[in-house]
């Protein structure tokens, strides 16, 4: 016990430790003029800036705009993804047709999908959207049939003892049994979403923070830029930490639902094991 409790404390302290330094060492070269300040600003200075431009400037509602696009896209992949990584997984004919090309659709970049989405689409949330659902699809995608077809034939088996069928084991049993691998796809998708709202944002415009970086950097204003890049890794890493806390929740629910289906399968076999055991011949009655 002691030691899982130091292994946990160091979980936390290692990377909080590593932030201390890179941020003295950064902020020290920069104040010493080592590094100038227009291509690097000072860590103290950044934070100013960010909460200037939270409190009192754009940033905020910049924030929003690529926050609802990247739920929009999240939520428009798993849609797609996770039923199409179900049927991958259990059904050979999909998976034989289907995988080839979604394995080609990844060497397609990000940024030479945006130009066309805006041409057939417009402009505006949709395209955008839709480009971060294209950016998060693929690892959905791969955790869920990966998720699916490693589910433990004993407790499908013993949903299907227990009368359940088709639509009941994949409720009851199938679907919390992948959920945590679906969310770990899903946790992937979203941070590649906030990416996808941003390269969209970059080149159809709209409001977004890939509009305000675009705006900082047209004005030099280096401090602008790296204040929307820390918003940007806020938004990622809240999102991401979120979806990391619905995983561990779904992870419990997991090992709950298959000690459970365990347990009856192994009921069901103790009960199969009475019901042959051979009947002792009686003793011969004396006549």
């Amino acid at each position: 016990m002691a030691r899982n409790s130091r292994t946990d404390w160091s979980r936390i302290l290692a990377p909080v430790l590593l932030a201390i330094i890179v941020v003295a060492v950064w902020e020290t070269a920069v104040r010493s003029g080592a590094v100038s300040a227009m291509f690097l600003p000072a860590p103290s200075d950044l934070i100013a800036r960010f909460w200037l431009e939270l409190t009192q400037g754009p940033l905020l509602d910049h924030t929003w705009q690529t926050l609802i696009a990247a739920l929009m896209g999240t939520v428009l992949a798993t849609l797609v993804a996770v039923p199409l990584g179900y049927l991958i997984a259990r059904i050979d004919w999909v998976d034989m047709a289907v995988t080839p090309y979604v394995t080609a659709s990844q060497a397609i970049p990000a940024v030479a999908v945006a130009p066309l989405l805006a041409l057939w689409i417009g402009y505006g949330l949709t395209p955008i959207a839709i480009l971060c659902a294209v950016v998060a699809f693929f690892p959905m995608l791969i955790t869920t049939t990966i998720g699916v077809r490693a589910l433990p034939q004993d407790v499908l088996e013993a949903a299907r003892l227990d009368g359940a069928n088709t639509w009941q084991s994949l409720a009851w049993v199938e679907a919390p049994l992948a959920m945590p691998s679906v969310l770990a796809g899903i946790r992937a998708g979203v941070a590649l979403s906030v990416t996808g709202a941003v390269v969209g944002e970059f080149t159809m415009g709209g409001k977004g923070l890939g509009m305000l970086l675009t705006l900082f950097r047209d004005a030099n204003d280096t401090e602008g830029m790296f204040a929307t890049l820390l918003m940007l890794v806020i938004l990622a890493v809240g999102m991401f930490t979120v979806l990391r806390v619905l995983e561990s929740l779904a992870n419990r629910r997991q090992r709950r639902t298959s000690s459970d289906m365990r347990q009856q399968l192994d009921a069901a076999s103790e009960n199969d094991q009475v019901m042959t055991v051979p009947l002792v011949d009686a003793a011969p009655l004396d006549r």
